[in-house]
């Protein structure tokens, strides 16, 4: 099939997770679009070089800034007003490019990526959901878990309501399973790339910490105040800060620094997190403030005895967080990693469906972790 594919840029969490899913689709023998924007469109076209079936194009995207660990939204909404009449331009291009070059999709997949959506809108082309956000507008939430709730939850759920409505179907990858709400929604394990799933857990004495706002400067002299060597990737430098070691980026040893740490330390960004959930490695969450989805992760996280969470990383927070590893360490035993079969089977029946131009399918007969089980009207329109 022709696949138009559309890939958010901010966090790279979206362009790890697509590139496993854009593997499948090459080796079953579709030809794919793809759309992306931000570092997601380097990281891409880098992996993807010279490999046939595939065109990567970059689109303009949303970028958000931060200071410390919240995001600025004064700074974000003016940076992104300023690239808007520029950034409108190029996306109008791209879209000529690909509705006038003769490669007319058959079907639209997207990660949370709004550009391919409207095509697909635009085309009357059945849209397939692949990402993690859905989670919070098409599962049923304890309200243990969720917290007392308030404005925040409701506008982070209407956000993800109105990203990609009347879909063809939504795959959410998850590493929690809550009950289903939503017709046309199934729940599958994280999608993880080959180097996670090739990697071997061997828990050593250091602690990983990710820190993608390389502005926060609290962060280094926290953690020279505690007894723990610590290893920290995301600042943009290398160097030896007493127990604090900066590492710069590599797959290959951010990885194996993961597979052998005590315990990690980041934000509440779904990607991470799901791979140490895999690998059975204890996780402290800090959610960027103002993220409900971030928070959310980070509350399942505790929820289930994966680890635990703090809005605010404090010397009291990791000695509490890092003295309870070993109960963290047992509960996370209680999950059983799985590779991306079930996301392949999942993807292929999908396909096979719009192929067969089928109605939309309330269920999946693939394996999974979690679909729909009620009776309720359908309250979202088709896209076709």
């Amino acid at each position: 099939m022709r696949i138009l594919y559309g890939v958010v840029g901010e966090g790279m969490g979206h362009a790890t997770r697509s590139r496993v899913v854009l593997e499948l689709l090459l080796k079953a023998g579709h030809d794919v679009r793809v759309v992306v924007s931000g570092r997601a469109h380097d990281f891409l076209r880098t992996s993807f070089a010279g490999r046939a079936g595939i065109a990567i194009e970059a689109i303009h995207g949303l970028h958000l800034d931060y200071e410390g660990n919240a995001l600025d939204l004064s700074e974000s909404v003016r940076k992104n007003l300023e690239a808007a009449p520029q950034g409108l331009l190029k996306n109008i291009a791209v879209y000529q490019r690909v509705a006038e070059d003769g490669f007319r999709p058959e079907v639209v997949v997207s990660d949370f990526e709004s550009w391919a959506y409207l095509y697909g809108l635009n085309h009357r082309l059945p849209v397939v959901s692949i990402d993690n956000m859905q989670v919070i507008n098409r599962a049923a939430h304890e309200p243990e878990v969720v917290g007392e709730g308030g404005l925040d939850p409701w506008l982070a759920k209407m956000a993800v309501k109105v990203k990609l409505p009347g879909a063809y179907h939504y795959l959410v990858t998850s590493f929690f399973f809550p009950p289903v709400c939503k017709k046309r929604t199934t729940l599958i394990p994280p999608i993880l790339r080959p180097e996670i799933l090739a990697a071997k857990r061997e828990p050593g004495a250091h602690v990983l910490v990710y820190q993608t706002a390389a502005a926060n400067t609290e962060l280094i002299p926290t953690l020279n105040k505690l007894p723990y060597q610590f290893r920290l990737y995301g600042m943009r430098r290398q160097g030896q800060e007493k127990n604090v070691t900066l590492c710069d980026f590599s797959p290959t040893g951010f990885v194996d620094d993961l597979r052998t740490a005590r315990a990690v330390i980041a934000g509440g960004g779904y990607s991470l997190m799901g791979e140490a959930v895999h690998l059975h490695v204890p996780m402290l969450s800090v959610p960027i403030e103002g993220q409900f989805e971030q928070e959310l992760n980070a509350r399942y996280l505790t929820h289930l005895g994966y680890g635990n969470w703090t809005r605010t990383l404090t010397v009291e927070a990791v000695e509490a967080f890092l003295a309870a590893t070993d109960q963290h360490a047992q509960a996370l035993m209680r999950y059983t990693p799985r590779d991306n079969q079930m996301l392949a089977e999942c993807v292929n029946e999908l396909l096979d469906s719009v192929a067969a131009k089928a109605p939309r399918p309330t269920r999946l007969q693939s394996a999974n972790l979690g679909a729909y089980a009620g009776d309720a009207l359908d309250d979202e329109p088709s896209l076709t």
